[in-house]
């Protein structure tokens, strides 16, 4: 029982947050015909007025995020094209982050090598821990094992913390930079403030809820381990 309840719990803590992320994007999707132009639009025109013309907009299927590489703010199909509240706040945290580049602030770029440094992190400690018990078997030795598995569970690890590291850097594309942007520009009326928070606050813990979801995946690791 007390495992049950424990499982839980754990399930919550991961879960939790990317549930309530999609609610709140969800909640806030629908058309409205007072929003003067679609999430496509605002990023072109707050990426003009901050004279960033050079950066492009694209649709994307792979998550709403800002590329510093190429130079590209991508929005999901309904973000790109509807006049919704989510969509102007999604569009304007992207735009946060391209400011955030534009201006050289070094928080973003240490935000893009760590999302880097998850990544491959994650990919290494997955594979190394699906290849130890080939590598146990053909060397017959277990401090190699034994350094595989801690190698996987280091790199699983990081890529959880990195994942929690980049958080302020989110809050700031959110509440430093997009949601002061909307309000001086009356982009979003007085009334419409409240639910815009909400939603830049989703999209700022984004991260943190893939971070957690990282933390359920070393769990499950150290569980198989266990038996």
């Amino acid at each position: 029982m007390h495992f049950v309840l424990l499982l839980l719990l754990i399930l919550a803590l991961v879960f939790g947050p990317q549930l309530w992320v999609r609610y709140v994007l969800r909640r806030y999707s629908n058309e409205r015909d007072d929003i003067r132009g679609t999430g496509g639009e605002l990023a072109r025109h707050l990426l003009d007025r901050f004279h960033m013309e050079y950066v492009q907009v694209e649709i994307t299927e792979r998550g709403d995020h800002y590329d510093p590489a190429e130079k590209v703010v991508r929005l999901s199909p309904d973000n790109h094209d509807k006049k919704s509240l989510t969509a102007i706040a999604v569009a304007a945290h992207e735009v946060g982050h391209a400011i955030q580049h534009h201006r050289g602030e070094a928080k973003l770029a240490l935000r893009t090598r760590l999302v880097q440094v998850a990544y491959w992190a994650e990919k290494a400690g997955a594979m190394a821990m699906v290849a130890m018990p080939i590598v146990t078997a053909i060397t017959r030795a277990p401090s190699v094992a034994g350094a595989m598995t801690i190698l996987g569970l280091l790199s699983l690890g990081m890529a959880a913390l990195v994942h929690l590291v980049t958080l302020p850097v989110e809050w700031d594309a959110s509440f430093g930079k997009a949601l002061p942007v909307l309000k001086s520009g009356q982009y979003i009326s007085a009334d419409d403030e409240k639910a815009v928070r909400k939603i830049l606050r989703a999209a700022a813990m984004t991260y943190a809820a893939a971070s957690l979801a990282s933390l359920l995946n070393l769990w499950r690791w150290l569980r198989l381990l266990r038996r």
